[in-house]
């Protein structure tokens, strides 16, 4: 008796045991997280940041050197068409000064004598161009009759073609010189009008070109500015564009039309919108790690309507995703459950505890997902990001969300 409990007892320990090295060293299934094989719509799509601009800028400058009032108008302010932004008065005239004005008179006195000078020269161009208009027809006749060489009629051209010229210059001259002589008087005359106080000759209305709203006021303060100097800037800002800059790689994929969403812009939803123009010219942009890329600029055409979008205003900032290509039923899976296998593409299915290596043919990548052309079925279940640990057959376990 005592020998059969000792052998029963002995037997238990080795079970036991052969049990716990069953238990440390049997195969044991790997956690995994899953996926599935679905269909649905799928896009193929670029982002790029960008930024809204007004279509119809204008910057309006001084016609006129003058004095310019202080503008009264702010940025965001309405104006119209022809509306009046602010009025130059003329400046003080230098030549009030006894030294220049009798500079200026001077210089009257020479245009007097310059168009005094170059009218004499005309009598005596317009002589000799008349002279060889008759002289030319009798030596042609000459030459046809062999009386006159042919080299004489050959000169006798190209003297009148000289005096055809001469006389051409000397009516520019006379031009020329009765343009600086109404030059110099009339600084003679606005010196002698001004008096030496600013403001008593008329004033000029600088106008709004279009209706609109002031963007940047360039010169607010009243002073001093000289001819073309930019003073405001203003545009309608219902008419809104978007550049966005593209790398060159990725430009040549965009096509004039294409479908544009308009997102991360403050609103929503996105906001429609198309290609209008790819720029044919790129440009070197430094990223914000240091690297140089080439860039193109896109412009982008709003079709929301806008009460979507009229918040929007000038240099504001968008994200702008470029549909490359979009099919409403496609077979796809995550891009993350997918893995390079001699020289294709794999993805592991689970099925029944058992990991399965599968090759697979993709088409089109849309970032998290990618389109399935042959080796998976819709509803498949596949191992998302699939870890060296993860072999053909081995057994896992599907982790519970």
């Amino acid at each position: 008796m005592k020998t059969l409990k000792k052998f029963l007892l002995y037997g238990l320990v080795l079970a036991a045991i052969v049990g716990a090295f069953y238990v440390s060293f049997a195969p044991r299934a790997t956690l995994v997280d899953s996926a599935q094989v679905t269909r649905g719509a799928l896009q193929v799509s670029i982002v790029e940041e960008g930024k809204t601009r007004v279509v119809d800028r204008y910057v309006v400058s001084a016609p006129t050197a003058g004095y310019a009032r202080r503008l009264q108008l702010k940025v965001g302010d309405t104006v119209q068409a022809g509306q009046v932004l602010l009025q130059l008065d003329p400046p003080t005239s230098s030549a009030l000064d006894p030294r220049s004005r009798a500079e200026a008179e001077a210089r009257v006195a020479t245009a007097e004598a310059s168009l005094a000078s170059a009218l004499e020269d005309v009598p005596v161009a317009r002589a000799d161009s008349r002279y060889w208009e008759i002289e030319l027809p009798r030596i042609r006749e000459g030459v046809e009759a062999g009386l006159i060489a042919s080299r004489e009629l050959t000169q006798a051209e190209a003297s009148q073609r000289t005096a055809e010229a001469k006389l051409d210059a000397a009516e520019s001259k006379v031009g020329i010189a009765r343009a600086e002589l109404e030059s110099a008087k009339t600084a003679v005359r606005l010196a002698a009008a001004q008096s030496g106080t600013r403001g008593t000759g008329a004033s000029v209305a600088v106008r709004a070109p279009s209706a609109g709203r002031i963007l940047k006021i360039i010169n607010e303060s009243e002073g001093l500015v000289s001819a073309s100097q930019p003073l405001v800037e203003l545009g309608n800002t219902q008419g809104l564009e978007v550049e966005v800059e593209v790398l060159s790689s990725d430009a040549v994929q965009i096509a004039p039309g294409m479908r544009v969403l308009l997102e991360r812009w403050g609103g929503e939803n996105p906001l429609e919108a198309i290609v209008r123009l790819i720029e044919p010219v790129a440009f070197t942009k430094i990223s914000a790690l240091g690297v140089e890329e080439q860039r193109v600029l896109v412009i982008v055409d709003l079709t929301a309507p806008r009460e979507q979008w009229r918040s929007l205003g000038d240099q504001y900032r968008v994200e702008a995703r470029f549909i490359v290509w979009e099919e409403p039923d496609v077979l796809q899976a995550p891009s993350s459950a997918l893995f390079r296998h001699e020289g294709g593409w794999a993805a592991f299915r689970a099925q029944d505890g058992v990991a399965q290596l599968q090759p697979v043919e993709i088409g089109r990548r849309g970032g998290v997902s990618v389109q399935i052309l042959s080796g998976l079925n819709e509803g498949d279940r596949i191992i998302n990001h699939p870890g060296d640990t993860i072999t053909d057959g081995g057994l896992v376990e599907i982790q519970q969300p």
